[in-house]
């Protein structure tokens, strides 16, 4: 069985063809799709998509968002998303970096708002790290 994947964030399609499998970064944790899954509806968190598709695993990056399953139909709309192949890897491992540091500053101080923040742009840089294939700590 197949699934027909939708990705779409406000300003662009991000995927729109059939899968085999997907796997969400749902708010409480990895959700696995299949064909014949279940009808469904579940927040998704910032972290990396995975799609299978042909037996190979496409990654995308995710940043929030909603999935809708129902009838082997599957419609993510998210705040935004980027293909793993066509991220630079290199470009994306100083931005991790960069963002590790300044969640490390911030942690360290006083302000609530700076914290959330950080913390934000840290899981946004993590997940396109991941999502072009680069390790994180």
């Amino acid at each position: 069985m197949t699934l027909n994947v939708r990705v779409i964030a406000p300003d662009e399609k991000i995927w729109d063809s059939e899968a085999q499998e997907i796997i969400l970064p749902s708010t409480t944790g990895q959700l696995g799709i299949l064909g014949g899954h279940a009808p469904l509806l579940t927040a998704l968190d910032i972290g990396v998509m995975r799609v299978r598709h042909r037996n190979d695993w496409i990654p995308i990056a995710l940043m929030g968002g909603f999935a809708e399953i129902e009838a082997d139909e599957v419609n993510i709309l998210v705040n935004g998303a980027e293909r793993g192949d066509k991220i630079d890897k290199q470009a994306a491992r100083l931005a991790y970096e960069e963002a590790e540091k300044r969640l490390q500053t911030a942690e360290g101080g006083d302000n609530l708002q700076e914290k959330i923040q950080a913390k934000v742009a840290f899981k946004r840089t993590r997940a396109r790290l991941q999502a072009a294939g680069g390790m994180v700590s």
